[in-house]
């Protein structure tokens, strides 16, 4: 009965995001179905202490020095009031940002409820017409960065045995639909969203998103999400190997199926990423044919990692991500600034990671990696282009305590590319100075 239940919940989201099918929705009644999907449904839920008793509160200060140095010519935004045509060659900016994450319990019995709630706060250290462009803050009428930026927002959840739906603002962590968290506040999505895990080593998820708010604007939809629907699980067959599936529909942009398989053996891991997006509809994002997979292997012996990988794009077009959130790039050689997601590009990366921890510094490790990307399809009477990418990366984190988890991250970032490939993504060297404390008061 509950497997049936399952089945028929899943066959109803995956005619929902069926190329075929443009304009019937997903009911609430699929995610309520799922929800209701429960061995022991007349029973309650004997693991929640309650609403008040599991709650918890949590800010998360974030400080972040950012720094695009650019090359050959490129610049950032052209400032008015200098000769016509001028650009800075830099864009550099501080900012702090501050998040309070609120999460209750879920109140006793067979259907337990619950709410989330957030505020996120950016307020501007340094900045500067000329320099601003970095992608902390919004911009205001006069070309400068906002002082100061609110946003508030929560979500109702609901809990039956291990299937938990939540409806409102909250954070995604999706292959097909993830918001984005590298600067200093994180993109915030409204929708729907089903996690249940009543199948032994099977996650499942379900969800229908309509806005998400960027990480510069306290704006509930600045983007061009339309209607996002997706459905996917991930299946343990051992302690080892797992797999996972994922299928998402963006209404008159594209649609994008995820695979992925993951093993670990002894001191050695693999991990097989893969995505097929097509587009869909009014084209909204413009034609759209891409196949893109990764696969990387790592060597872990404990203070030393080792890592390779080979990733390769085809079809018509680039890998095209970002209105379905700006972290939907669960690829290997996706690093610091480039995704080398090109059309026809071909990349290999290598990566050494450095534990201090066995050498008597717990807390302090480094990394440094590089990629290189070939092959990349620019076009008739083009020449392929290449590019490269250098990442170097020192990180502390306090161990004991009133800092402890205080933590201090330096991140450089190197990349060139041929003159063709400059045209459209120009060269530069980054520096980042990110210093992170979480805080927990319940």
């Amino acid at each position: 009965m509950v497997i049936g239940i399952y089945l028929k919940a899943a066959n109803d989201i995956l005619y929902e995001l069926s190329p075929m099918k443009t304009t019937k929705r997903i009911h609430l009644s699929m995610a309520i179905a799922l929800a209701a999907a429960a061995p022991n449904f007349a029973s309650a839920d004997t693991d929640a202490s309650g609403f008040i008793e599991d709650s918890s509160l949590t800010v998360l200060s974030r400080a972040l020095y950012f720094n695009r140095d650019f090359r050959n010519g490129s610049g950032n935004i052209s400032d008015a009031s200098r000769a016509s045509g001028f650009k800075n060659g830099y864009a550099e900016e501080t900012g702090l940002g501050i998040r309070a994450l609120y999460e209750s319990g879920f109140t006793q019995g067979t259907v337990g409820f619950g709410l989330d709630a957030h505020l996120l706060t950016s307020i501007v250290l340094d900045s500067g017409k000329g320099r601003y462009g970095t992608g902390q803050f919004d911009r205001d009428s006069d070309g400068r960065a906002e002082k100061t930026q609110s946003e508030a927002g929560g979500a109702i959840k609901f809990k039956v045995s291990e299937t938990v739906l939540k409806h409102g603002n909250m954070i995604v962590a999706s292959p097909v639909f993830a918001t984005d968290d590298a600067r200093i506040l994180p993109e915030v999505a409204t929708g729907t969203f089903v996690t249940s895990n009543e199948i032994d080593k099977l996650t499942l998820s379900a969800g229908k998103f309509s806005a998400l708010s960027s990480s510069t604007s306290s704006n509930r939809d600045d983007g061009e999400l339309t209607t996002l629907t997706m459905l996917g699980g991930t299946y343990d067959f051992t302690d080892a190997l797992s797999a996972s599936y994922y299928d998402s529909r963006l209404d008159d942009h594209f649609t994008k199926r995820y695979v992925n398989l993951n093993y670990v053996t002894g001191a050695l891991s693999y991990d097989f990423n893969a995505y097929r997006t097509e587009d869909i509809g009014k084209k909204l994002s413009d034609e759209i044919d891409n196949t893109i997979w990764s696969l990387s292997a790592t060597y872990d012996t404990g203070a030393h990692s080792f890592t390779v990988a080979h990733q390769r794009s085809s079809g018509k077009t680039g890998y095209v991500y970002g209105i379905d959130g700006g972290g939907t790039v669960y690829l290997a050689n996706s690093v610091q600034l480039k995704d080398f997601d090109m059309a026809d590009e071909r990349s290999w990366q290598v990566r050494y990671d450095l534990d201090m921890a066995p050498f008597g510094v717990p807390g302090l490790s480094f990394m440094g990696r590089y990629v290189l990307g070939t092959n990349i399809d620019l076009g008739p009477d083009m020449a392929d282009g290449k590019r490269w990418e250098r990442n170097l990366e020192a990180k502390y984190v306090m161990q004991e305590g009133v800092v402890k988890d205080l933590t201090f991250r330096i991140r450089q970032a190197t990349y060139r590319s041929s003159d063709s490939v400059a045209m459209q993504t120009p060269d530069l060297d980054e520096v980042r100075v990110i210093v992170e404390y979480p805080l927990s008061i319940l």
